[in-house]
């Protein structure tokens, strides 16, 4: 009986000892510690990105068509053309600054006549003078003037035997109007941006100096992409 007992105590001790060399305590855990910031500091981190003055590029698609001032006859369509430029953006104070840019602009219109139908495509340096807005982080409200310069006009009528060109540039620089601008951008990450627009013509032009025409404003609907560089 003694004998067995020993063995067992002896196989106790045994086992213990055997057990405390395969666990030597708790493992310790190899998982990542991810830290994520402190909302101070993605608000600053917010801050800093802002106050980073912008250069970039812009280009994209016009969809154009007038506003007829005083002929109610006077009924256009809508022609397609491009713009293309260079875009400014200076902090000023969170969350407004100043987004100035220099566009080519095409715009025009397609009038259907009893004779035949008259396409006037014109080509314009636009000068928008941007207030911009950033209502969150990726999502920002434009608004302000834009001045807009003629350079060259086309007129081209086709009354389905000819097409006649009549071509028109403009070296003098007193073909100016003042327009108005409205849009949304959405940022994609920090150097590409989706840009929507309206402008519309605050005055009344003819823009290939024929009376014949009535006065109208333009209004363009502008559809692009943006390249911001830091």
């Amino acid at each position: 009986m003694k004998k067995i007992l020993f063995l067992a105590i002896g196989l106790f001790i045994a086992g213990s000892v055997s057990a405390q060399r395969v666990y030597d305590g708790p493992r310790r855990s190899h998982r990542r510690v991810v830290r994520r910031a402190a909302p101070d500091q993605q608000r600053q981190r917010m801050y800093d990105d802002f106050y980073r003055p912008k250069v970039g590029i812009a280009g994209g698609l016009n969809i154009s068509n007038t506003v007829d001032a005083y002929n109610a006859d006077f009924s256009t369509t809508s022609m397609s053309g491009a713009h293309v430029g260079l875009t400014f953006e200076v902090p000023l104070i969170y969350p407004l600054s100043f987004a100035p840019e220099v566009l080519f602009s095409q715009k025009g219109y397609k009038a259907e006549t009893g004779d035949g139908t008259f396409r006037q495509k014109t080509n314009y340096i636009d000068i928008p003078l941007l207030a911009k807005f950033r209502v969150t982080r990726g999502f920002n409200i434009v608004a302000g003037p834009q001045l807009t310069f003629l350079t060259s006009t086309r007129n081209t009528f086709d009354n389905g035997f000819n097409t006649v060109y009549i071509d028109h540039y403009n070296n003098r620089g007193d073909r100016s109007y003042v327009a108005g601008v409205l849009g949304v951008g959405f940022d994609i990450n920090p150097n590409v941006e989706l840009r929507g627009r309206y402008a519309i013509d605050l005055g009344h032009n003819n823009g290939d100096l024929n009376s014949n025409l009535p006065d109208f404003r333009n209004q363009v609907f502008q559809i692009g992409i943006g390249f911001k560089f830091q």
